[in-house]
């Protein structure tokens, strides 16, 4: 890779925007009411992907946000993510035809790994393996249940899948801005040749610049979520340091 892709992260919860503290729902704060609006802003802003979290879905086992993530689907041109209540292969399906570029698939991948290896057969490129830990161990069905299986075992159980990427979260960094745990996603990615997106904690324009270090080359890329919207991680400097990288990558090339 020659420098990350940075996604936005709209996590929805009943229609509306919010960001969750290490995955606990009752800790839910409303950053914008109107989903669209915000993927319109931040595909205005420059961003090149989007990444969308059904979370009402996560602890359902089925989307329960359609109509706001239709709503995204129809109003930007770049490609979306998505992820949240993924646990059949009609829902898979159905999210693909509607145009979503990529989805995440999270508890199943742990339940149910055929459905994973099936899909990624059918859907080239278009399959990701969602991955939240704490303390190394899975989390599942919206992180409210651990479970013994370690993060990078359950990777390497995709290895020969087909899988586009794995979305790698850190559930104790999520929406508290201690940064990224950039040692356990790279020990991840160093154990796999699928590669890794870093998710959970992202701070400030400093885990940008980490994440532009040689060593964080293997990863395709990072999610942001709170420190957008609070302001903390300017977007235009983010990107204008992404595009400074691949611009030397290039010229290196």
């Amino acid at each position: 890779m020659a420098s990350v892709i940075l996604f936005p992260a709209i996590d929805l919860k009943e229609g509306q925007c919010v960001r969750l503290v290490e995955g606990e729902m009752s800790s839910a704060t409303v950053f914008n009411d109107d989903p669209t609006a915000q993927a319109q802003a931040f595909a205005a802003q420059g961003f090149e992907y989007l990444h969308v979290v059904d979370l009402d879905g996560a602890f359902a086992g089925a989307p329960m946000n359609a109509l706001a993530v239709e709503g995204i689907l129809a109003n930007i041109k770049i490609p979306v993510q998505l992820g949240g209540g993924i646990r059949e292969m009609r829902t898979i399906s159905r999210w693909l035809d509607k145009g979503i570029s990529r989805v995440i698939i999270g508890t199943a991948a742990v339940r149910d790994p055929t459905l994973v290896r099936e899909a990624a057969r059918l859907y080239p490129g278009r399959i990701a393996v969602g991955i939240d830990a704490k303390d190394g161990f899975v989390a599942v069905e919206g992180w409210a249940r651990r479970t013994h299986v370690s993060a990078q075992d359950l990777g390497r159980s995709f290895e020969d899948a087909g899988v586009a990427a794995i979305v790698y979260t850190d559930i104790s960094r999520d929406g508290v801005l201690k940064g990224l745990n950039i040692e356990a996603t790279l020990a991840l990615a160093d154990a796999l040749s699928i590669p890794v997106i870093a998710s959970g904690g992202l701070a400030s324009l400093a885990d940008i610049e980490r994440l532009l270090q040689p060593d964080c080359k293997k990863l395709a890329g990072a999610i942001t979520g709170r420190a957008l919207y609070d302001g903390r991680l300017d977007p235009a400097e983010a990107l204008a340091l992404i595009r400074q990288s691949r611009q030397a990558s290039t010229n290196e090339g």
